[in-house]
C-alpha cells in the first residue's frame, strides 16, 4: 500500500454532513420534478411550489459544502493561527485532549525540537470519520513528527496525567461532545489541573466557551476569549487561558 502524501484530518460530524446532502438533494430533486408539471393539469399547484423545494434544499447542500471544506482546508488554517499564537521554545510538554486524526497535536508537533506531543481521545467515530489511533499516526509519518508524538485512550474528565505536567494544551471542537454540564466542566477543570504554572491553553469549540472560560477563571487562569471563526457555519470560539507562575 502506498504513502498518502498528505495527511487526512477527518470529515467531522460526518452523520450531519451525510443528512444535508440527502435531505438537501432530494428537495432539489422535487424542485426541478415539480416545474415539470404541466401547468394546466391536475397537479399544476405543485409548480407554485418549486421555491420552496430549491431554496431549502440548494441552502442544505451549501451548508454541507462548507462544512466539507472547514474540515478539509479551514481547520488547518485556523490551527495555524492559534499555533501562531504561542511563543514556542522547542522544548514544551504538550498535550492535545480530544485529538483525534491530530490537527492541533501534529501542528504542535512540528513546532517541537526536543519536546513532546501527547493526544487524548476516545476515538469516537460519530464524532468524526475514520477516527482512530492508527490513522492518527499514519498522519503522523505523513507530517515527519512520529517520534515526538505519543497517544493514549482516555477521557478528558479524567487525564490520566499528575498535576502540573504540561506547558501546552489545545483541545479543538471536542469539548462540547461531553454533553452534560458538569462533565464538560470536570474535563476544564482537568485540563487547568495539569497545565504548568506559566502555561497556556487554548480551547476551541463550537459551543460552550463561555462555560469554559468560567471554569478555568475559577481555577485561578487567566481568561479571554476570541472570535468567532465560522469553518463549520456554526461559530467556533477560542478560550485561551493561561496559568500564574506561582499557581
Amino acid at each position: 500500500m502506498s504513502t498518502p502524501s498528505r495527511p487526512n484530518y477527518g470529515l467531522d460530524a460526518p452523520g450531519v454532513v451525510r443528512n444535508l446532502t440527502v435531505i438537501g438533494a432530494v428537495l432539489v430533486l422535487l424542485g426541478m420534478l415539480s416545474g415539470t408539471v404541466a401547468a394546466d393539469g391536475p397537479l399544476g399547484w405543485l409548480r407554485h411550489l418549486q421555491i420552496s423545494f430549491w431554496a431549502p434544499g440548494l441552502a442544505l447542500l451549501l451548508t454541507a459544502v462548507v462544512m466539507i471544506w472547514g474540515s478539509r482546508v479551514g481547520k488547518v488554517r485556523f490551527r495555524e493561527r492559534i499555533l501562531d499564537g504561542i511563543a514556542w521554545r522547542g522544548d514544551e510538554q504538550v498535550l492535545d485532549v480530544g485529538c483525534g486524526h491530530g490537527l492541533m497535536l501534529l501542528g504542535a508537533a512540528k513546532r517541537l525540537k526536543t519536546g513532546n506531543a501527547i493526544g487524548i481521545d476516545l476515538w469516537q467515530k460519530e464524532d468524526q470519520a475514520g477516527n482512530s489511533p492508527e490513522a492518527t499516526m499514519a498522519n503522523a509519518r505523513v507530517e515527519g513528527v512520529a517520534d515526538r508524538v505519543e497517544l493514549k485512550d482516555g477521557d478528558a474528565r479524567k487525564l490520566p496525567f499528575a498535576d502540573r505536567s504540561f506547558d501546552v494544551i489545545l483541545s479543538s471542537w471536542a469539548l462540547h461532545n461531553i454533553y452534560e454540564r458538569e462533565g464538560r466542566a470536570i474535563a476544564v477543570r482537568e485540563i487547568a489541573r495539569v497545565l504548568k504554572p506559566g502555561g497556556r491553553a487554548a480551547l476551541a469549540d463550537i459551543r460552550h466557551a463561555d462555560e469554559y472560560a468560567e471554569v478555568l477563571r475559577a481555577a485561578g487562569l487567566e481568561v479571554r476569549r476570541a472570535g468567532p471563526s465560522f469553518l463549520f457555519v456554526i461559530p467556533t470560539y477560542t478560550v485561551w487561558a493561561s496559568k500564574p507562575a506561582g499557581a
